[in-house]
């Protein structure tokens, strides 16, 4: 098993730094870091298993290296999680609102959904997508 980097952190401080260290592309060190062996995720654009969405995160950052990840709100639920972010994958992008959910398991991540919708340009809604 691997030393916890997670010692002392929640699993919503776990979570957000997960995604952070995604986002800044080293994607391999953050799922060393903080998801547990066996590892597995629902994203349907990719086949279930942590190598096939690391490699689509590392794929993701060589074609985007200046993506923003700004937290809008992260919630804890015993061993779940749910992160609400804005994403661009550069300045001039409007991104997308997407939400992280992780279920934890020996204060590691072992499970990940996640959902996102483009933000766009106009919108009816007065309160806007945040």
């Amino acid at each position: 098993m691997r030393l916890p980097k997670t010692l002392g952190m929640s699993k919503k401080e776990t979570a957000v730094a997960f995604l952070e260290q995604v986002a800044s592309g080293d994607v391999r060190k953050a799922f060393n870091d903080y998801t547990e062996n066996g590892f597995y995720h629902h994203n349907p654009f990719f086949r279930g298993d942590a190598e096939s969405l690391m490699l689509a995160m590392e794929e993701n950052a060589v074609k985007n290296p200046g993506k923003i990840f700004e937290v809008k709100r992260a919630m804890e639920d015993g061993e779940e999680v749910a992160v609400h972010s804005h994403v661009r994958q550069s300045t001039d992008d409007l991104g997308a609102v997407v939400v992280h959910i992780f279920r934890f398991k020996n204060d590691r991540i072992v499970e990940l959904w996640d959902i996102g919708q483009p933000i766009p340009e106009d919108t009816l809604n007065e309160n806007g997508v945040f």
